[in-house]
């Protein structure tokens, strides 16, 4: 026979339970709970456990709510004991999940109250006994808040629709499809709820899920009232929560529920930094969780801007400074209190008295505030930072190196102790408050509670943890310029700040009239006292810069247009006073390349593209955060529409980023063509995924089938440069078996609006490769994503724009020209299914291979690339000396080189996308003399350096002479990559460069 199990012991034995600070009131509790226990016929053996006195006592003699509770309750107490607490919230959280929406108002009501007494209790033996973290303890109050919500709101809606007010698609499940969703805010959203706690809420319904309906406003703000009065009123049971709707939009002027495009549109146009900080927690818990995130993803782009800004510091930081002034007029700076002061307990007791731990200086606010400010700052362009907890916050801000590690620590400790020190104080009678008693006598009982011997022992520990924590949030919200120098533009000894920042006596006079211009109002980013204050702390450093540069004046005129095309002056003078080494590379860019500082003038969020390295002090090497960005953002995209925008923005910084670190010598070109093309890739591979989806909701699935993307010439060869266009082939597959059309998925939209109709398989693989080209070079404010080439494909520009993999086989075998099968040795498969990129590189292998099985064959096949080179010359001749493609021995002769001893070599081994690891491959095949692979090689890697640096500096119509027409600066930038001091040596550098390349081409392919 199986034996009975044991009942695990109660979790209560051998509890530090604190003393109690109030004997009588202990020995009272006690008293009183023996007579109920007799009272209800409650099993003796509980009451008699080991710890159970202690615990009593610990409750009779530090918190009368708790007593309270004990007395109340009973019976739940005495399961509670028998229990332990997690099986305790447990079926409590139970008995809330099984109301169902049709039980009357009062039973829910009643169930609710005894529920929150139940859990009240076993929460705070919890946390007092130390049996649970402060996570598992805030967790349980926002889990029971959370179904108590729940419970409310699923009867309100179904009483709603009973009554016939509103319809709903289910009744046995309103909230689903009902459009009304309540967000929880603030520590409810963070599931951080303390102890006593009110539930910040904003209630919201989407006017769509109940079209042509014209009294919803008024139903829903009915219920909204309805719901509160369920939480919050107090009747003989008690009540559930306390509960707030100030956070909603506008409160003083909006009703308690709004509706959806009025809230979408307060936060995108009139949503201030304080309202971004509250959306950080911002959660559904209630209601329609379907609609809610729909709405959280509308304002999204107001929460987590892409773009740096770094004013949301000074914005808290003026936030907290209002509470300051406020709640702590008279008290001494807790960062400058003495030692003495700190480490004498009854000075630092004395200090505490009446102390806000949430609001006072040190106080869980200001840590909230570090970790939501840089969360708000760096969020944007770093998703890997938006944890609504605090904790989890600042664990993530130390892991990506934004805090220091003992900043993070020291700031979680305080958040810990102060927490823990909330709820003691809170459980004493169930009062919102964070204020540390204000007497010594109170305060000497509170320290008992705390279990510390005396209120000296508990301000000796607590004080110096919130200095120290008060310290890390002055260092965060500190201006960085502090209380330094500073420049009037309109001031007498302007001249002398020129002159002594290093501006030559001739551009003293046309510097000062520019500066002067900008003291007035004239520039719309100056217009406010704020901007001018930051721009007058900021000039030391930016004439400093300037003065530093090839041309002084030239720079600061570049920098007056792009102040200029400033919309937000205060966001773009703060990132640069935050950010000291962005003030260096915008100084590198505006003095050298007149093609970038343009771009930088015309587009001020290029910006995003610099901030990387100027803010981070990591390696390059390892920081390529841009695709795993691409990567993020389509795996939350619902539509191609919806991430376009943002990938256009990622590019364009990610280009901008490495154009800059090229510039400044930072990063050489291999470096900067492979992170280049693995942005490229990662778009590519997102849009095809989310293309893809959207085509399969309009037209339906073919079963099997798929289509894959092939990239040719730079992007193939993972040498992408700036302004690289994508030379791409779409190829498509299916099984044999597939019928001849699809159909769509019932229900599913049609183009234009028009019936489903059948579409035939090729149609539907065009259809789907036109999407897909449509995305990439769909226009935006600064152009498409990528300028797309299609002409490598089989047929070229008359063929068709995706081919099937059996036509792309066919065309090879059979009629394929030798310029053609050249291009794809630069092929690369870089999205698809797995499966068909699989057969598609083994396809374009069978292509290559064999095609030099006679010498004959070989033969035909370099002079055929000997013809076509020729033909290029003579259509296509060079423009000069810096023309590097098409100049004779210039890149083309290195790259046609490469491809047609590919195709000669006619073996897997001695081929590579990559022209440079292909010349080494032929070299260890034995088609390549060593001597020329290194010349080749060498002459690639110098080539491809020198154009990129062409394109950064002019971008990409190059001058006729590129060198008569640049400032100082930028011909040494332009020297310093040629590998010559002088542009006569440069240019004899290249001509001779050239003459071995050309010699290489006519001994191994022929002469020209």
């Amino acid at each position: 026979m199986p034996q009975p199990t044991t009942p695990p012991a109660p979790p209560w034995t051998d509890r530090p339970w604190p003393e109690p600070a109030d004997a009588r009131g202990a020995a009272l509790l006690l008293e009183d709970v023996r007579e109920i226990w007799v009272e209800h016929g409650l099993d003796p053996e509980l009451l008699a456990a080991a710890g159970v006195d202690r615990l009593l006592a610990a409750l009779g003699g530090n918190s009368p709510y708790l007593a309270g509770l004990v007395r109340r309750d009973p019976e739940p107490f005495a399961r509670l004991l028998a229990d332990g607490p997690d099986r305790a919230m447990a079926a409590i959280l139970d008995r809330l999940a099984s109301l169902t929406p049709r039980d009357s108002r009062a039973d829910i009501a009643a169930t609710m109250r005894a529920a929150k007494r139940q859990a009240a209790l076993a929460i705070a033996l919890a946390d007092i006994g130390g049996l649970w973290t402060l996570e598992q303890v805030t967790l349980s109050l926002s889990r029971l808040a959370e179904s108590a919500l729940d419970a409310a709101v699923r009867h309100l809606l179904r009483s709603a629709h009973d009554t016939g007010q509103i319809v709903l698609r289910d009744p046995n499940r309103p909230a689903r499809g009902s459009g009304f969703v309540l967000l929880a805010m603030g520590k409810l959203g963070a599931r951080e709820l303390n102890y006593s706690s009110d539930i910040d809420l904003i209630v919201l319904y989407d006017p769509d899920c109940h079209p042509g309906h014209e009294d919803l406003r008024r139903i829903f703000i009915r219920m909204t009232s309805d719901l509160v009065g369920l939480m919050e009123a107090r009747d003989a049971d008690g009540y559930v929560f306390r509960t707030d709707l100030r956070l909603r939009p506008d409160p003083s002027a909006t009703p308690p529920a709004i509706p959806f495009p009025a809230g979408i549109a307060y936060y995108e146009s009139l949503g201030q930094t304080w309202e971004r900080a509250a959306m950080t927690k911002a959660r559904p818990v209630a209601g329609d969780i379907a609609a809610g995130r729909r709405f959280l993803r509308a304002i999204h782009p107001f929460v987590w801007r892409r773009h740096l800004d770094f004013v949301v510091i000074d914005d808290l930081h003026d936030m907290k400074a209002r509470i300051d002034r406020h709640r702590n007029a008279g008290r001494a700076g807790l960062s400058q209190l003495t030692d003495r002061t700190v480490h004498d307990p009854g000075q630092a007791r004395d200090w505490l008295l009446d102390h806000d731990l949430k609001l006072g200086q040190g106080g869980i606010r200001e840590v909230e505030f570090v970790a939501q400010a840089l969360q708000l700052v760096w969020g944007g362009r770093k998703p890997e930072l938006r944890d609504p907890t605090t904790l989890g916050a600042l664990r993530r801000l130390v892991r990506t190196g934004l805090l220091p590690r003992a900043e993070g620590e020291s700031l979680a400790r305080t958040y810990r102790m102060l927490r823990r020190a909330e709820h003691r104080l809170q459980m004493q009678a169930d009062h919102q408050t964070h204020r540390l008693p204000a007497t010594r006598d109170s305060f000497n009982a509170f320290a008992t509670f705390m279990e510390e011997k005396g209120g000296r022992a508990l301000a000796a520990m607590m004080l110096p943890i919130m200095q120290d924590s008060r310290r890390i949030f002055e260092r965060q919200f500190a201006e960085p310029g502090g209380p330094g120098p500073s420049v009037d533009p309109e001031a007498e000894d302007l001249a002398d700040h020129l002159a002594a920042a290093g501006f030559v006596p001739a551009d003293i006079p046309p510097a000062q009239a520019l500066l002067q211009r900008w003291s007035g109002n004239r520039l719309r980013a100056l217009r406010s006292d704020r901007a001018r204050i930051l721009l007058r702390r900021l000039l030391p450093a930016l004439l400093t810069r300037f003065g530093q540069r090839r041309d002084p004046l030239t720079c600061l005129r570049r920098f007056d247009a792009m102040l200029a095309r400033q919309w937000a002056g205060v966001q773009f003078l703060s990132l640069l006073e935050r950010n000291p080494a962005l003030i260096d590379r915008i100084a590198t860019i505006l003095d050298g390349s007149p093609f970038l500082a343009d771009h930088l003038a015309e587009t001020p969020a290029a910006l995003d593209g610099l901030l990387d390295t100027a803010t981070d002090a990591q390696d390059e090497a390892e920081d390529v955060p841009a695709p795993q960005l691409v990567r993020q953002h389509v795996a939350r995209a619902t539509s191609t529409e919806q991430v376009l925008p943002i990938l256009r923005g990622l590019v364009r910084g990610e280009e901008f980023r490495l154009s800059s670190a090229r510039l400044e010598g930072r990063m050489d070109v291999d470096r900067a063509s492979l992170a280049r093309t693995g942005m490229a890739d990662a778009v590519i591979r997102g849009l095809l995924k989310t293309v893809t989806a959207e085509h399969r909701r309009r037209h339906g699935r073919v079963p099997g089938g798929a289509m894959a993307v092939m990239a040719l010439g730079k992007a193939g060869s993972r040498e992408m440069m700036p302004g690289s266009d994508l030379d791409l082939m779409l190829v498509f597959d299916h099984p044999e078996g597939v019928g001849e059309s699809v159909l769509p998925r019932r229900g599913a939209p049609a183009d234009g609006g028009l019936p489903p109709r059948p579409l035939a398989v090729g149609p539907y693989f065009v259809r789907l490769a036109h999407a897909f080209i449509g995305a990439l070079t769909a226009p935006g404010p600064e152009g498409p994503l990528y300028e797309v080439d299609m002409r490598l494909r089989p047929s070229g520009s008359k063929g068709p724009v995706a081919v099937s993999l059996a036509a792309f086989r066919r065309y090879h075998a059979e009629s394929a020209w030798t310029w053609e099968r050249m291009a794809l040795t630069r092929a690369r498969v870089v999205a698809g299914p797995p499966a068909l990129v699989r057969t598609l590189r083994t396809a374009i292998g069978v292509a290559l291979d064999g095609q030099a099985r006679t010498a004959r064959a070989r033969r035909t096949i370099l002079e055929d690339a000997r013809a076509m080179r020729e033909r290029l010359a003579r259509d296509l001749p060079s423009t000069g000396p810096w023309d590097i493609r098409r100049r004779p021995g210039g890149l083309t002769d290195v790259e046609f080189i490469a491809q047609a001893l590919q195709l000669v070599a006619g073996t897997a081994v001695a081929r590579d996308p990559s022209t440079r690891v292909a010349l080494r491959r032929l070299a260890r095949h034995g088609d390549l003399y060593p001597a020329h692979a290194r010349l080749l090689e060498q002459a690639d890697h110098d080539w491809r350096s020198v154009q990129s640096m062409l394109r950064i500096l002019f971008g990409p119509r190059l001058p006729a002479d590129p060198v008569a027409a640049i400032s100082p600066a930028t011909a040494e930038i332009l020297l310093r990559e040629v590998g010559a001091g002088t542009v006569d040596a440069a240019l004899d550098l290249m001509d001779r460069r050239a003459q071995a390349v050309r010699a290489a081409f006519t001994h191994l392919i022929g002469p020209i």
